[in-house]
């Protein structure tokens, strides 16, 4: 019951960091000058994906010793 009430809790502030989001900038007029990029800029996904591989490898790893431990006893 108590990891329920957690996982709830966790997925509650997740929901509200989701929805912080900023506005999008509104569409520049072409005819009025200027002529600057639409939307924001990309997001940077690579210490994102560094840190996915190393929790999968440390995953991996405890499974590895787990079931060595098992077959050694």
């Amino acid at each position: 019951m108590k990891k329920l009430m957690v996982l709830s809790i966790l997925l509650m502030i997740s929901g509200l960091a989701i929805m912080a989001q900023a506005p999008l900038t509104p569409p520049v007029n072409a005819n009025e000058g200027g002529g600057g990029p639409v939307g924001g800029g990309g997001a940077s996904v690579g210490s994102g994906i560094v840190l996915l591989i190393a929790l999968a490898a440390g995953y991996g790893g405890k499974k590895v010793f787990d079931a060595r431990k098992e077959l050694s006893e």
